[in-house]
């Protein structure tokens, strides 16, 4: 080997080791947790936020661990807000005391610093995030609608699942008329059954190769990406046309479950039943997941009811024909 090229091996090898987080600060610590079973087995959309929080800690990684205290923590808390908003801010803040506990019984660290420091609230002034959708913008999107986006919205509409678990729902994920699907953010098994609003939507969509139930035009799988910049163009052409109020997403259609079954009277458990917010075990057994699936059957069933009385009472949306 040339002696140029070693000398090139050898400074690429020191710039590597110069960019590696250091023994004993700050950046040591969260490479050491990220390397945790604890975070290995953490869901993948909490994973996918946790290093976003660690990139935006990169420029103080170099910081000591002696330097690391609650002050220090409120600080870059404070600075977060203002940089990045309250919801991402409270989540460094998370971060950092997992990083915390981690550290304690390892004796690299002597105290969840982060535990003191108050979470930021929820601007008053703020919109209602993924607010809950009205009767009538349900019946206009559903009317209006591309084939292959109207399948979406009534998947999602009908199971109360969060988009980016829908678009993941493959067909072998259906059996004994129930979508047995798994929350990617709480990693939670539920059981939906298909009521025969979803089945007709499903029977109505456009048929396609690929292995997931929802596709896009071309017949390949969503990304989240994708049917997001689908549905934002299309939603901002109705917002134009007056036919829907801004606010309107995907992910509020999972709110719309909850609060149309929250005001049907049902209770809180079932609720949570439905949308997968009960932890199951991870040896639960399939007889188990059937009973529960019997159990939000009755759930579901509540849920078409409750559609069905309300779509009376708004009628279908009409397009103006220009002449």
């Amino acid at each position: 080997m040339e002696h140029g090229q070693c000398e090139r091996i050898t400074a690429i090898a020191e710039a590597r080791n110069a960019q590696s987080p250091k023994p004993g600060t700050l950046g040591g610590l969260i490479s050491a947790y990220s390397s945790t079973d604890h975070f290995a087995n953490l869901a993948n959309a909490t994973r996918r936020d946790y290093r976003k929080c660690a990139d935006f800690l990169r420029p103080i990684s170099d910081a000591p661990v002696s330097a690391i205290d609650r002050p220090l923590v409120a600080g870059i808390h404070d600075k977060a807000a203002s940089k990045i908003g309250w919801r991402r801010a409270n989540m460094v803040r998370t971060f950092l005391s997992q990083v915390c506990r981690y550290a304690i019984p390892k004796g690299l660290i002597d105290q969840d610093f982060a535990a003191g420091v108050i979470p930021k609230p929820n601007p008053k002034d703020r919109p209602y995030a993924n607010r809950p959708w009205t009767v009538e913008e349900r019946a206009a999107v559903l009317d209006r609608a591309p084939p292959h986006i109207r399948i979406a919205i009534a998947l999602i509409m009908n199971t109360g699942l969060d988009p980016s678990d829908a678009l993941r729902l493959t067909r072998r994920q259906i059996d004994n008329n129930t979508n047995w699907a798994v929350r990617g953010k709480t990693g939670h098994e539920v059981a939906i059954p298909i009521g025969h609003s979803l089945q007709q939507a499903l029977d109505d969509a456009p048929s396609h190769d690929a292995v997931t139930i929802l596709a896009n035009s071309s017949g390949q799988p969503w990304t989240y990406n994708g049917i997001s910049t689908v549905w934002h163009r299309f939603k901002k052409k109705l917002e134009a046309e007056g036919v829907l109020q801004t606010g309107l997403t995907l992910k509020g259609l999972h709110h719309t479950v909850a609060t149309t079954l929250r005001e049907a009277g049902l209770e809180e458990r079932q609720i949570a039943d439905l949308l997968g917010q009960k932890t199951p075990s991870m040896a639960r057994h399939y007889s188990r997941s059937a009973n529960l699936a019997d159990h939000n059957r009755i759930t579901m069933e509540t849920l078409e009811r409750e559609n069905e009385r309300r779509s009376k009472v708004v009628k279908p949306f009409k397009k103006t024909v220009e002449t």
